[in-house]
């Protein structure tokens, strides 16, 4: 009995010099599975500092990265609607019920107006958290409006693209919605406005079918998914296994798909010198 007492007294003191350590401290990455400091990735714009590899971020990271200080939001009073009374697993009506309660207010892309280390610029950033920044009717008429501020503004337009494509809880209005921003694109493109496309991780479906690559200028994040259809739906499709690396922003690169491979960390400094290039009058 001594024996059992001494042991749980040796276990006791053992787990009191214990440090627990805080929960979310530490993130695995995705590519190379090392442990990272999580507080070391807000140094780097949440790029391993391991292996390169670029994690997903928000709205807010990527306006902080991109845009100088000052911008102002445009058109966040849109809001998606229910037009075919969609129902899956869930309803669609639900579905979007949840995320504006969530604080999800703005639908799946936010536009803004401001300056890329002073040149003026409205820019439209796609929100993954919202439905997987599902092209829907809301992020159509926003980026059309967003186009046409520009073009008022005599400024250069940009896009920061992150999809799973078009929504499928609005049936064909989300596809129309394809050709509403390229035509609004088109504008731009008369007018000698530059338009910059930025593809990040991932980029698909029908946004990457439409304006993610119709760019003056396209730029990519590094190794981010870039296609139409998922890799494992065209080997099964065509029947035969893909090269290494397919999708990726370096593969597309080297076929001519996408102008410059960019790591976040440089993406600023590069679009800012291309502005200056393209707008040399700031206008």
């Amino acid at each position: 009995m001594s024996w059992f007492i001494k042991k749980r007294q040796q276990k006791t003191a053992v787990e009191a010099k214990t440090v627990r350590v805080p929960e979310g401290l530490w993130i695995k990455c995705d590519n190379c599975r090392e442990l990272i400091y999580r507080a070391e990735l807000v140094n780097t714009n949440n790029v391993c500092p391991k292996c390169g590899y670029h994690f997903r971020i928000g709205v807010e990271e990527r306006l902080a990265n991109l845009v100088d200080e000052g911008w102002i939001r445009l058109f966040s009073e849109l809001r998606s609607a229910d037009p075919l009374n969609f129902v899956a697993s869930k309803a669609y009506v639900d579905q979007l019920k949840k995320l504006e309660d969530a604080g999800q207010t703005e639908d799946a892309v936010v536009i803004v107006e401001g300056t890329v280390s002073g040149h003026p610029v409205v820019m439209g950033v796609m929100n993954f958290d919202f439905l997987a920044a599902s092209m829907g009717s809301v992020v159509g008429e926003k980026l059309k409006l967003g186009a046409e501020r520009a073009l008022a503004k005599k400024c250069a337009y940009i896009i920061v693209s992150c999809s799973g494509g078009a929504r499928m809880q609005e049936g064909t209005l989300s596809l129309m919605q394809m050709a509403k921003v390229s035509a609004a694109l088109a504008k731009l493109d008369k007018a000698g406005l530059p338009y910059f496309s930025i593809l990040t991780d991932p980029t698909t479906g029908g946004v990457s079918a439409s304006y993610a690559m119709l760019g003056d200028l396209n730029i990519a994040e590094p190794k981010a998914l870039i296609g139409f259809a998922g890799p494992r739906v065209i080997e099964q499709t065509i029947k035969q296994s893909l090269p290494e690396g397919f999708q990726r922003s370096e593969f597309l690169l080297a076929h001519g798909m996408v102008d410059k491979v960019v790591s976040r960390d440089q993406l600023k400094e590069f679009v800012a010198s291309c502005l200056a290039w393209m707008l040399p009058t700031g206008a």
